[in-house]
């Protein structure tokens, strides 16, 4: 569904992932997944609904599949900067020595050990931040969390221009220290809720992506033992060139 044009119908009008639609129309809206804000007049304001926290509180790997096609949204100055999740990399249990909380918990990736659908933020190479999210079976008391490595832009394309100047649009979140630059995520945004009503930092369904359309294979650049190393727990949509890399 393209979220920055007028759907035709009588009233409805789509923006930035909101809707103005006549009251007659808001029982369909519910069930195509969208929130009512409030009623301004004879019409009802609604917007897209955030995935809330049962969603990511599944099978680790399960949340990473099922993030694909789903959208990434930064509240930027009143303005959305959004992405659609292409690619991602799945974290989990105390077995998995490719995870930063196989060793136990600490300061740093005590995120990892609490509430699903917190955001994971932390800095590598003294360069890149890198933004995941915790997702786990309920119950559960492993670290586990999904990396967000690449995002095919959708809205707020002049941000992202701004903040990846000189790079092709394939190239401006096509890896995860790259989408982070693209919507300007740094440390700041680590242990937010992104699944509160006021999270700047949320998740929205976006479109499907069939099994058909979906790639596995190794996490990237890993160093640890097999058969940590050849897990096949990145998930990508195949054919996009906004992938981070295309296999391997």
């Amino acid at each position: 569904m393209n979220r920055n044009v007028s759907l035709g119908w009588a009233g409805l009008v789509l923006s930035g992932g909101r809707l103005a639609v006549p009251r007659s129309l808001s029982p369909s809206l519910q069930a195509w997944g969208f929130s009512r804000i409030s009623v301004v007049g004879c019409a009802t304001l609604w917007r897209m609904a955030r995935l809330q926290r049962d969603f990511f509180a599944r099978d680790t790997q399960q949340v990473a599949r099922d993030l694909l096609g789903c959208l990434l949204v930064r509240e930027d100055g009143g303005r959305r900067v959004a992405g659609r999740i292409v690619e991602v990399e799945a974290y989990t249990g105390w077995g998995d020595r490719a995870s930063h909380g196989h060793r136990g918990q600490t300061p740093r990736n005590a995120v990892m050990f609490g509430p699903v659908g917190v955001s994971y933020v932390y800095f590598v190479y003294g360069m890149y931040w890198l933004l995941n999210v915790v997702a786990k079976p309920p119950g559960v008391d492993y670290p586990a969390a999904v990396l967000l490595r690449a995002l095919e832009p959708v809205e707020g394309l002049d941000q992202m221009a701004e903040r990846r100047p000189g790079r092709l649009p394939t190239e401006w979140a096509s890896g995860p220290g790259r989408l982070t630059r693209a919507l300007g995520i740094d440390g700041s945004f680590n242990g937010l809720d992104l699944t509160a009503e006021d999270s700047p930092l949320y998740f929205e369904p976006g479109s499907p992506v069939p099994e058909e359309a979906v790639r596995t294979g190794p996490r990237v650049g890993i160093n640890v033992p097999e058969p940590w190393r050849s897990k096949p727990w990145r998930f990508w949509v195949d054919g996009s060139p906004h992938v981070s890399r295309a296999a391997g």
